[in-house]
């Protein structure tokens, strides 16, 4: 049977991620008494959390929201659904041309995805990402989430690494191949450090607002 490491299913997994970083990295330490717990971010696996994934992309939270409310009343959240219907029921609902392309893609996919539950984390990005419109950070922000896996991080992810410069005081923004390698320290318990700089990078934010 494949060593899928922990998995992230309740608050106190989390708070048990909490401590060992904090234990493991002094400013770990420090955001946290900033941020206060962390968020537990559990989310439903399958083809309706990809799709919605596909449907954030390069939109505002706002605009996503409104395009995803649509398609959930319009009924075309399934890949049945999805396979079924026309281009221009798609695009009436928010979708431009090429994310109704990623989404009749991913409708036939035919991804098996009880079987990436008990998945390698490798083996579940590379089935994730052959699907147009899935790149890298989708199928680890899908791994984290959705499959609730404690040790995948997202080292592409801007906000990730905004924060990782701020609490680490480093002079730029680092690459993701830098933040990668910065996060190899922080195994076991790689997502619940994604968790924490996230929520990091909002009470910094928040903080140069009031200045």
């Amino acid at each position: 049977m494949t060593d899928i490491g922990r998995i992230i299913e309740t608050h106190d997994c989390v708070a048990e991620g909490s401590a060992f970083l904090a234990a493991r990295e002094p400013r770990f330490a420090q955001a946290l008494e900033q941020t206060g717990p962390l968020p537990l971010r559990r989310r439903k696996d399958g083809y309706e959390a990809l799709l919605s994934a596909i449907v954030s992309q390069q939109v505002s939270v706002a605009a996503a929201n409104a395009i995803w409310g649509k398609l959930k009343q319009a009924r075309l959240t399934g890949p049945r659904k999805v396979a079924w219907a026309s281009e221009e029921e798609l695009r009436a609902c928010g979708l431009s041309r090429q994310k109704v392309r990623y989404a009749k893609a991913l409708s036939e996919a035919r991804i098996d995805y009880a079987a990436l539950r008990g998945a390698p984390e490798e083996e579940i990005l590379a089935r994730l990402t052959d699907v147009p419109g899935i790149g890298r950070w989708t199928a680890e922000i899908y791994a984290m989430f959705s499959l609730g896996r404690a040790d995948v991080f997202a080292p592409g992810d801007l906000a990730l690494q905004e924060a990782a410069r701020m609490l680490f005081e480093l002079e730029k923004r680092p690459t993701e191949k830098v933040l990668r390698e910065m996060a190899a320290d922080w195994s076991p318990w790689r997502a619940v450090a994604a968790r924490l700089l996230w929520a990091y990078f909002r009470v910094a934010k928040a903080r140069e607002g009031i200045r």
